[in-house]
């Protein structure tokens, strides 16, 4: 009797015990202003190893979504809902956006998942209202410089402003990132092995200004001459190829240039500068070099992420946490066709990619960046939202190079997290009811390409709305009239419906009004508590 106590009391510690062990690490990867076309393994021409390699072991999704737009994305993908339930985004009439302030109950996933025994890291851009210690975070380095990539000066760790040597020399931001996070990863061997952890390392590569090192721009600095009509052509025909991409490729919008006009910046770049994705045979010898050395700088750039993303696996393989640690990679939105002047200003005469340089990719090449694509940043095209995600788990992923074809979007991280730390999230708290989020677990497309069932995604962002619901899509930019398009045959949003099927066009239009209606319902309800000059105001975000 006593022999068989003891031996269920150790059967029950061995599972209480396995199931804590399996629990599996968990790092998001994120980039910003990378296009979808950007990475090797989703079509690109540009060298990313690392990342192929994850690709290659583990998953590709092909139709996953952010918010087009910075802020908007990070607020949703570390709490799990729409920006603008959580005050993180404007809603018509009811402000919000890159000031607001989240609700108490709008907790981000580290404070979820410290209860069940993680620990959680940040290294990089943080762009949430709030501190980052404050949100859970055991360690962070916040790169709020991001004007100049070979500075510290502006960023702060665990919270603290940095004090940079007076004779700083050999920083650059994106090996910083990825210094800091090493570093974190080595404390966390040495001294919290039996902890699972969460390790959001988001880059700020390869958002403007261009800045890059010597030697990576000389990988690429002629490679671009041949301008972004051919790039464009080159690199869907590797998408089709490889199944990611269907249809057609989007026709160049030569009228649509950078979402916000900047006429003095055009002055001070000088006459190679381009604001418009002009057929490449139109632009003169000066503004075809200008531009092909701006998409070497760009490449540089994202050569350079994949290169610290690599350090990073090493360290991993190294404290052995690669076999079971889920790995994320993603793009905060589309590439960026703006073009603009700011911080330390910008020198014509100084070697473009240095620190007194100011340059902007621009819609040219922003355009081959979110090939197949149309639209930018800023946009909820498909050019704006669409982004790589990566996903790779050696002990629980077992399919290898495989496509994931479910439509899916950055809410989604949050319960796929969750349920993979076996964590439920409370309905209060701190007496405050925390309403329902929309995301849905990932988890189920791990082992097969499933649809995941949802309602319905939405966007909106600066007047540019759009819903999903299943392989429809209506979408319209800020003044324009509601387009319609089928993504299953028209992913490049090609062939208006609209006016053909204006039943289904009205049917989209009720869904996206009424998301927008409920959430502005939520806003109403919880802007009473925000404190003066966040949510409660109209305060427009400095345009990052």
């Amino acid at each position: 009797m006593r022999f068989s106590f003891v031996l269920s009391a150790l059967i029950v510690l061995s599972v209480l015990t396995s199931h804590t062990a399996d629990k599996p690490n968990v790092i998001f990867i994120l980039a910003d202003d990378l296009g979808y076309s950007d990475l090797g393994c989703y079509g690109g021409d540009i060298e990313t190893p690392n990342l192929d390699s994850l690709a290659k072991n583990g998953l590709r999704f092909t139709q996953f979504y952010n918010t087009a737009r910075c802020w908007p994305t990070r607020g949703a993908l570390m709490s799990g809902y729409y920006a603008q339930q959580i005050h993180r985004d404007e809603l018509p009439g009811l402000g919000g956006g890159g000031q607001g302030v989240r609700p108490q109950w709008a907790r981000l996933l580290p404070e979820f998942l410290k209860p069940a025994g993680y620990r959680s890291y940040h290294s990089g851009k943080w762009h949430i209202d709030g501190k980052v210690i404050d949100a859970g975070f055991d360690r962070s380095l916040d790169m709020k410089n991001q004007g100049n990539f070979f500075t510290s000066k502006g960023n702060s760790i665990n919270d603290v402003p940095v004090t940079p040597p007076a004779d700083e020399k050999g920083y650059y931001a994106t090996i910083a990132t990825a210094d800091h996070a090493i570093d974190c990863l080595k404390d966390h061997a040495a001294n919290h092995a039996s902890q699972p952890f969460f390790h959001y390392i988001p880059f700020i590569a390869p958002h403007f200004p261009l800045h890059a090192l010597p030697q990576d721009i000389a990988k690429y600095r002629d490679k671009y001459l041949a301008g972004w009509d051919k790039l464009r052509e080159s690199r869907f025909a590797n998408m089709r190829a490889a199944g990611i991409v269907y249809g057609e490729l989007s026709a160049l919008e030569r009228e649509v240039g950078p979402p916000y006009a900047f006429p003095e910046a055009m002055k001070i770049l000088g006459p190679g500068e381009v604001n418009r994705p002009l057929p490449w045979s139109e632009l003169t010898d000066e503004q075809r070099r200008f531009q092909a050395t701006k998409m070497a700088i760009h490449a540089a750039m994202v050569d350079r992420t994949d290169l610290e993303i690599g350090r990073i696996l090493a360290q991993l393989k190294t404290m052995g946490a690669f076999e079971n640690t889920l790995i994320f990679f993603a793009s905060d939105n589309g590439a960026s066709a703006e073009i603009m002047v700011r911080n330390g200003g910008h020198d014509p005469k100084a070697e473009p990619g240095s620190a007194e340089t100011y340059l902007c990719l621009g819609p040219g090449f922003s355009s081959a960046a979110n090939t197949p694509h149309r639209r930018h940043k800023t946009w909820v095209h498909e050019g704006g939202i669409s982004t790589p995600l990566i996903a790779h788990w050696p002990k629980g992923i077992t399919a290898k190079s495989e496509l994931r074809r479910t439509p899916a979007h950055v809410i989604d991280i949050v319960p796929t997290v969750l349920e993979l730390a076996g964590v439920v999230k409370p309905k209060e708290w701190k007496g405050e009811p925390i309403p329902e989020a929309p995301g849905r677990s990932l988890v189920p497309a791990f082992a097969k390409d499933e649809t995941i069932a949802r309602d319905s995604l939405w966007w909106l962002h600066e007047g540019n709305r759009a819903v999903r619901v299943g392989d429809w899509k209506l979408v319209a930019a800020k003044g324009d009239a509601w387009e319609l398009y089928d993504l299953k045959n028209d992913r490049a949003e090609q062939h208006n419906l609209a006016t053909e099927l204006p039943a289904k066009a009205k049917e989209l239009e009720q869904v996206w009004q009424k998301q927008t209606d409920d959430f502005s319902e939520l806003a109403k309800k919880t802007m009473a508590n925000q404190p003066k000059g966040g949510a409660k105001g109209k305060g427009k975000a400095k345009k990052k």
